[in-house]
C-alpha cells in the first residue's frame, strides 16, 4: 500500500485543500504538484471541492490508500454537484483516482455536463465529459469521451484491461489538438480532436446525469486542471 503524498511547499488553497509542491515525484506515495489545479476530494458527502454536494441512494465513506472515498453500490448511488469544473477550458487534464469493483458491463461513473441553453433544441450536442468503464469479468477497459459542437469522440481500447477491486489512476488530456486518456499513467491511446471549451453546468459522480449505468466501486479524488498536462505532472498519485 502506497503512503500518502507528503506536501513540501503551500501554493494555494481550492476546494478545501491545500495543493503543495514535492520534492520528490518519484516517491511512490508522492505526487509533484507542477500547477495550480481545482481538486475535489472525496472524504465527505455534503460538500466536495467548496461546492455543496446532493446524495441520492446511500452512498457512503470508504478507505482508500490516501483516506477516505465515497463508495457507491451500483444501484442506486450518485452524487450531484452544481459545478462544471472545465467550464471555459481550451486546453484540460482531467484526472480522477477511482477503485471499480465489478459488475454492470457499462458504468459511466464521472459526468461534467453543460447545462443546456434556454433556447436548446433537439440537435443540441449534450456538451459534456465522461469517464466510464466496461467490465469484463474481472477486468476492466477505461472509455473517455467529450462531445460538443462539432466534436464527439470516444477514447476506449477493449484490448487495454485493467483488475477489478484495485485502485486506478486515470486521466483525459487535450493539448489544443490532441486527446488522450492514460491509466497509472501509460498512454491507453490518442486522437486529434476540433474541441472546443465547455460553458458553466454540473457533475454527477456515480452514474451518468440522467441516472443511468450506475457504478459499483469507489472514488478517491479528482483532479481539473487548465493545460494538458504529461503523466510526469499529473496532479494526483498513482496507486
Amino acid at each position: 500500500m502506497r503512503a500518502p503524498f507528503l506536501p513540501t511547499r503551500r501554493l494555494t488553497l481550492m476546494g478545501g485543500l491545500a495543493l503543495t509542491t514535492a520534492a520528490c515525484a518519484s516517491s511512490p506515495g508522492r505526487a509533484t504538484l507542477r500547477s495550480p489545479a481545482d481538486l475535489w476530494t472525496f472524504d465527505r458527502l455534503d460538500e466536495i471541492g467548496g461546492h455543496a454536494v446532493k446524495a441520492e441512494g446511500g452512498p457512503r465513506l470508504t478507505d482508500s490508500p490516501w483516506g477516505q472515498a465515497a463508495s457507491f453500490d451500483g444501484v442506486d448511488d450518485a452524487l450531484f454537484i452544481e459545478n462544471h469544473p472545465l467550464a471555459g477550458a481550451s486546453r484540460f487534464t482531467f484526472e480522477a483516482l477511482f477503485r471499480p469493483d465489478g459488475g454492470a458491463h457499462e458504468q459511466r461513473w464521472f459526468h461534467l455536463q453543460e447545462t443546456p441553453p434556454p433556447d436548446a433544441g433537439p440537435d443540441w450536442p449534450g456538451t459534456r465529459f465522461l469517464f466510464e468503464i466496461r467490465v469484463f469479468g474481472e477486468q476492466w477497459c477505461l472509455d473517455a469521451f467529450t462531445k460538443g459542437p462539432g466534436y464527439n469522440h470516444t477514447l476506449i481500447f477493449p484490448d487495454k484491461l485493467h483488475p477489478v477491486g484495485a485502485w486506478a489512476h486515470v486521466a483525459q488530456t487535450f493539448d489544443g489538438a490532441t486527446y488522450r486518456s492514460y491509466v497509472n499513467g501509460r498512454l491507453e491511446g490518442e486522437a486529434p480532436l476540433a474541441f472546443k471549451p465547455q460553458g458553466p453546468g454540473a457533475s454527477s459522480i456515480g452514474c451518468r446525469f440522467n441516472r443511468v449505468n450506475y457504478f459499483n466501486g469507489a472514488v478517491r479524488a479528482a483532479a481539473f486542471s487548465r493545460s494538458a498536462l504529461t503523466p510526469d505532472q499529473f496532479v494526483l498519485p498513482r496507486p
